[in-house]
């Protein structure tokens, strides 16, 4: 006599429990235990304890910090900071104006102007800002008089002033770094850009306006803001041509007044000022050319902040 068995077959689902009282019972709920990064705990309680020592040896110094609060808005420290984002400005744009016109001539296929670009991008590059602007600052010892016929004819003593060392020092400068970054840009645009504007009739000059350039404004942008916030720090170089900038106020004041330190760290905090402020400006306006590029535009800070205040509400919520 053979027994029988009840079998269920291979792909059945197991049955829920039942109850005594003929109830389904739920499944237990699973309890995840996350894991313990005590390395984390550790190397963040060296960092504070680093922070801790570090702001308790500046703090019990030998510095007098109701100096640097007295001094913060001195006249003498507010006008070299306009000095400072002046020349800034100035030799900023005069970068990327020469820059530009730097790239277009590396990417010409006219040999001559390709290679005089390249050779100014190769000097400016190859020596140090430094040396570039007390070249500019001794320039009558080669050329004692600037002389253009019928136009204009002065002493180079009287044309090289401080400021336009300091404006010919870092404008040409950051003109080949700009062409640089002018040239990548060109260069991310597609081919088949150009060749469509050509089959609509363009002439090489309004496509470059009116196709290319616009495209590669969102290559070019992000490494631009950079360069700026950048100039505004290698504007302290203009120091040694003896040009009025923050650096050169600061530190003829802390001279003075024997206050080096204190007067070091307000031309510092003058520094991060101008360097936030322009970071928020370079942020918005890579924002601004990214649409197009990109489906999801990346959060600004207000929204950063909301939507972590969102999440923390919904956690205690939900606890």
């Amino acid at each position: 006599m053979t027994d029988k068995f009840d079998k269920e077959p291979a792909d059945a689902k197991p049955s829920a429990a039942v109850s005594k009282e003929g109830g389904a019972i739920p499944p237990e709920a699973i309890k995840a235990i996350p894991v313990r990064h005590y390395g984390r705990w550790v190397s963040g309680a060296i960092v504070v304890a680093l922070l801790v020592l570090l702001v308790n040896a500046f703090a019990n110094g030998n510095i007098q910090w109701q100096a640097v609060g007295d001094k913060l808005f001195d006249s003498t420290i507010v006008a070299g900071a306009g000095r400072t984002l002046l020349i800034s400005v100035l030799a900023m744009l005069l970068g990327v104006v020469l820059g530009v016109v730097l790239a277009v001539m590396r990417l010409s296929k006219n040999p001559v102007t390709s290679w005089v670009a390249w050779l100014y991008i190769w000097f400016f590059r190859g020596t140090p800002v430094y040396v570039q602007l007390l070249l500019w600052f001794n320039l009558a010892l080669i050329f004692p008089t600037l002389n253009l016929g019928p136009i204009y004819k002065d002493e180079m003593t009287d044309v090289m002033t401080p400021f336009m060392c300091a404006l010919l020092g870092l404008g040409l400068n950051e003109a080949a770094y700009m062409a640089e970054i002018c040239r990548a840009g060109l260069m991310a645009v597609d081919e088949g850009q150009t060749e469509a504007s050509q089959a609509l009739g363009m002439s090489h000059g309004k496509t470059l306006r009116r196709i290319v350039i616009p495209q590669a404004m969102r290559v070019i942008v992000p490494p631009t803001g950079n360069e700026f916030i950048n100039m505004l720090k290698t504007s302290s170089l203009v120091y040694v041509v003896t040009y009025p900038e923050l650096t050169r106020s600061a530190t003829s004041i802390g001279s003075t007044s024997y206050a080096v330190m204190e007067m070091l760290f307000v031309a510092s905090l003058w520094y991060l000022f101008m360097t936030s402020v322009f970071s928020v400006f370079q942020f918005y306006l890579e924002r601004r050319y990214a649409r197009g590029s990109t489906r999801n535009l990346p959060a600004t800070p207000w929204q950063k902040v909301k939507a972590n205040l969102t999440s923390l509400g919904r956690e205690r919520g939900a606890a």
